[in-house]
């Protein structure tokens, strides 16, 4: 996978609310499956993997805002270490470096315009695999609305995630059947939790990388701890107990 080094990098609707807040619900019943995410007195690494094509700018541009929760909820616990890996076009896909902070991450995406393209879901699959196998990265987070590959590829690689112990946290925007279908198996596989949330739905999406982020540095417990510190996510947390 290409490395980016600029000077930062860097059919038919179900009813929304119901369905958005029982798909949420469900995602952290997986989540309270989950084993321990890291070892005592180590910070987390987490990959945060965006589709960076033209459909997804309105998301891009959430997620730039939203990023910085993942690292306040992180710091309360131990602090995580992000790697933003996103692709467009034909054939790019880029990882940046690993970062510490909000401002870091905010800045390498900021840097960055949605192009037209397919996805590539299975280099952002395959990236992971290498980047745990040279040290451990505690969770992979997809956000995307599509997926135009071979799903058997996919699984294939989504299992190697799953032999390594690093889940994939697959979040599907919108309701598109073959990203659903795709999304689940690579949750399944690499024994992590799949979840659609509604399009534009910001508060849906805060909340699950929130989730997300308190697992990858301090596994269960700081996702338990997470209810008692945001009122938001009382609803949440409480499908963990």
């Amino acid at each position: 996978m290409a490395k980016d080094r600029t000077p930062a990098p860097t059919d038919q609707k179900a009813p929304a609310t119901t369905s958005s807040r029982n798909a949420i619900d469900a995602f952290l019943n997986q989540v309270r499956a989950l084993g321990p995410a890291t070892q005592a007195g180590r910070r987390g690494r987490l990959i945060f993997a965006l589709d960076a094509t033209m459909s997804r700018q309105p998301l891009w541009d959430t997620a730039c805002k939203l990023q910085g929760d993942m690292f306040a909820e992180a710091a309360a616990i131990g602090g995580l270490d992000v790697q933003l890996v996103y692709y467009r076009g034909l054939n790019e896909c880029r990882a940046s470096r690993w970062v510490s902070d909000a401002r870091q991450l905010g800045g390498l995406m900021e840097k960055i315009d949605c192009r037209g393209g397919h996805s590539q879901i299975g280099k952002v699959l395959a990236h992971t695999k290498v980047e745990t196998e040279k040290q451990k990265v505690q969770a992979l987070v997809f956000v995307g609305d599509a997926m135009e590959e071979a799903i058997d590829d996919l699984c294939a690689a989504a299992g190697n995630l799953g032999l390594l112990s690093t889940p994939a946290f697959m979040f599907q925007e919108g309701h598109d059947p073959v990203a659903e279908q795709a999304f689940r198996e690579v949750a399944r596989l690499s024994r992590g939790a799949y979840c659609r949330f509604d399009p534009g739905a910001a508060h849906q999406l805060r909340e699950l990388l929130r989730a997300v982020a308190a697992y990858a540095a301090g596994g269960l417990k700081a996702l338990a701890d997470l209810k008692a510190r945001s009122s938001e996510a009382v609803k949440l947390i409480e499908q963990l107990r």
